[in-house]
């Protein structure tokens, strides 16, 4: 199989594939593997736990008519009413921003980790406004795979955050700090969406690695690649956030409202309405891509490197059109969508071919891709 103008306007055929990622990353019920550094793992228990009761429910639901009546109705009720506040708050890109935890000193401490030129001196004081990235990094650092690269007092933990920087040192803020900034940015302590957050964490993660092995093997700016690889799943984690913010709003008071009532058919049918993945899955399709620029710019990094990419790739028709740099995001991020739908057996040899073809990944990228950990970030 074969496209006849390789990297020109999208076939309908790469949309496709691409859309049936999203769909197994947001939709599907199918559950993330083990990663090291897993986000909210304490959470697993209940999320299993919501899910056993929620299809107890549900069987028992559709078992009785008269209570399937009751849940049909109330949880398109519940379901209309968050989609519908979904979509107005996505529709106002300023209260996105207000709600989503993007700030400019996030966006200024990326920027300031791609200048070649860089020193502690100048990022410590910006670092040190992010509480809960020193606390990420200290944890870094006071891991046991780090500590022992320590030479001395390797068990005395370390809190002051000029020598966490100093021991961590720039090339690996370089890494870890893009890393730690997309996982604050997807929400977290919710059982609904653990395993969606899971799955889209992984992909993430991919991409980045992707991306970076690319950019080493054609020596180009490692660091602006990994980092845009990330962001360009920002819209998506920003969609995801502000979706699992205001149905865990809704779900709870009609929860509440029902247990007050003490009506157990209407609290088994709120009980039993499940987070509008497809609802987020459209809101993902049509505005990620714009969000991963458009956040950005509404906080005056319009004219970044990172931000002028990011607003190439959502609004370039073709890969053919698109800059060097951006064309190494677009093949990383092909790399990464066929590695998840291979893991999902979702795809075709076929398919895999074609996709390849079309963002002509050549023989040489493949092989030092395929030789790659995409289930960590490599520290130097």
């Amino acid at each position: 199989m074969s496209i006849s103008v390789t990297g020109g306007v999208r076939p309908e055929k790469i949309i496709a594939i691409e859309q049936r990622l999203y769909q197994q990353l947001l939709v599907a019920k199918m559950k993330s593997g083990t990663m090291q550094d897993e986000i909210d793992m304490e959470l697993e228990a209940d999320a299993n736990k919501l899910d056993i009761e929620r299809e107890a429910i549900q069987a028992r639901l559709a078992r009785q008519n008269q209570a399937r009546a009751v849940f049909k109705a109330v949880s398109t009720q519940l379901s209309n009413r968050v989609n519908n506040a979904i979509e107005h708050h996505l529709a106002v890109p300023e209260s996105v921003l207000a709600a989503c935890g993007i700030s400019a000193q996030q966006m200024l401490l990326l920027e300031m980790l791609q200048s070649q030129n860089l020193d502690l001196i100048r990022l410590r004081p910006v670092i040190a406004e992010l509480d809960w990235l020193i606390r990420d990094l200290s944890n870094v650092l006071n891991s046991p795979s780090f500590r022992h690269q320590r030479q001395q007092r390797a068990d005395v933990q370390v809190t002051d955050l000029k020598l966490v920087l100093n021991y961590i040192g720039i090339e690996n803020l370089r890494i870890l700090v893009p890393y730690f900034c997309l996982r604050h940015w997807l929400p977290s302590g919710n059982t609904h969406l653990l395993w969606t957050i899971r799955k889209l964490w992984r992909y993430s993660l991919a991409t980045g690695i992707a991306a970076q092995a690319l950019a080493k093997l054609h020596d180009g700016d490692e660091g602006l690649m990994y980092t845009c690889a990330l962001l360009n799943q920002l819209g998506t984690s920003v969609v995801l956030s502000c979706s699992a913010g205001l149905y865990e709003k809704h779900w709870g008071e009609w929860l509440r409202e029902a247990h007050k009532s003490k009506d157990k058919e209407l609290y088994d049918a709120v009980m039993a309405t499940p987070f509008p993945a497809r609802a987020l899955l459209e809101q993902v399709q049509s505005q990620g891509q714009r969000l991963n620029w458009l956040l950005p710019s509404l906080l005056n990094f319009s004219d970044s490197r990172l931000t002028l990419m990011l607003k190439e790739l959502d609004e370039s028709p073709s890969y053919a059109g698109l800059s060097a740099d951006a064309a190494l995001i677009a093949r990383a991020s092909c790399y990464a969508k066929v590695l998840m739908l291979e893991e999902m057996r979702q795809i075709t040899p076929q398919e895999k071919r074609l996709m390849f073809d079309y963002y002509q990944l050549s023989e040489q990228e493949v092989l030092r891709l395929k030789g790659q950990n995409y289930r960590r970030v490599e520290l130097l």
